[in-house]
């Protein structure tokens, strides 16, 4: 199902040279972006501002999300080295906050979460003032895993819900909603000062009220940030957009979210989970 992009999705395209830096030093160092490989809106404008959401473990994931543009299918042995090459990106691109993310890798005994940990821990060594947050997969609900990266003491642990019950089996069949519930509140109770986070895509075919029990059931899961963007179909192979979602209906999601006691949420059609984090993980810190 084709739909023209609406007017609101318009961006300035940077220049080459304003996005060459960040490029450069990706290749140099031999590094994934989500940015890249789930085909982001924000990639350029992200890139010109010396920024990236580096995705570890490897391009390929061993689920099959129907939303998501990232390869599926059987995953390369991890590299022992990335965590280095992370780190040293980072302090060669100055980066204060930094967003890193995996493919789910559900072939591993931890699901890939004590390359977490050593990615977090090398980052804070290399760069002891940078902020680390990490857009983490479900480990398939192993407790052990999750504590492993909590340990590691991100700054930020980020679990995206991506849409509401109903939807899950057409768009996320390998993976449970209340397995993403019952992590976000397992975090909270290891270390009740971490600050979380989640997020959903819009324009699935879900239902106002259906987001808004979803968002309520995230904040007694003790989660403290909350991103809203529109789903874009990365081709007519995965699940279809069933409608744009205008600006003004986004901004209807940001005082219901206040009023359930989220400490901040950026709700908007480009808005993706490391959209702006740094400015909303400022928001997300006194919250309970």
């Amino acid at each position: 199902m084709g739909k023209r992009l609406p007017d609101w999705f318009k961006q300035r395209i940077p220049r080459v040279d304003e996005i060459a830096d960040v490029s450069y030093v990706l290749r140099d160092l031999k590094l994934n972006t989500v940015c890249q490989s789930a085909l982001c809106p924000n990639m350029c404008q992200c890139f010109a501002k010396k920024t990236a959401t580096f995705m570890i473990m490897g391009d390929v994931c061993t689920r099959n999300c129907t939303f998501c543009a990232i390869t599926k299918g059987k995953p390369s042995p991890l590299d022992n080295g990335e965590p280095e090459r992370i780190a040293t990106a980072v302090k060669r691109l100055g980066l204060e906050y930094v967003v890193i993310t995996s493919v789910t890798r559900d072939d591993l005994d931890d699901g890939g979460a004590s390359h977490f940990a050593r990615t977090i821990e090398t980052v804070r060594l290399v760069c002891p003032g940078t902020k680390v947050e990490v857009l983490i997969p479900d480990f398939q609900g192993l407790d052990a895993a999750i504590e492993t990266v909590i340990n590691a003491k991100p700054s930020v642990i980020n679990h995206n819900i991506e849409t509401v019950p109903r939807l899950y089996s057409q768009v996320r069949p390998l993976a449970g909603y209340r397995r993403s519930l019952d992590l976000l509140s397992s975090i909270k109770k290891i270390d009740p000062g971490m600050v979380t986070k989640s997020g959903l895509m819009l324009g699935l075919g879900e239902k106002r009220e259906e987001v808004i029990e979803v968002m309520k059931e995230l904040r007694k899961a003790g989660c403290n940030l909350i991103t809203l963007g529109q789903y874009l179909a990365p081709s007519s192979q995965h699940h279809p957009v069933i409608n744009y979602v205008t600006p003004k209906e986004f901004s209807g999601y940001i005082q219901p979210a206040l009023e359930m006691g989220f400490s901040g949420i950026a709700s908007a059609p480009l808005v993706r989970s490391s959209y702006k984090a740094a400015e909303l993980y400022q928001q997300g810190r006194p919250c309970a």
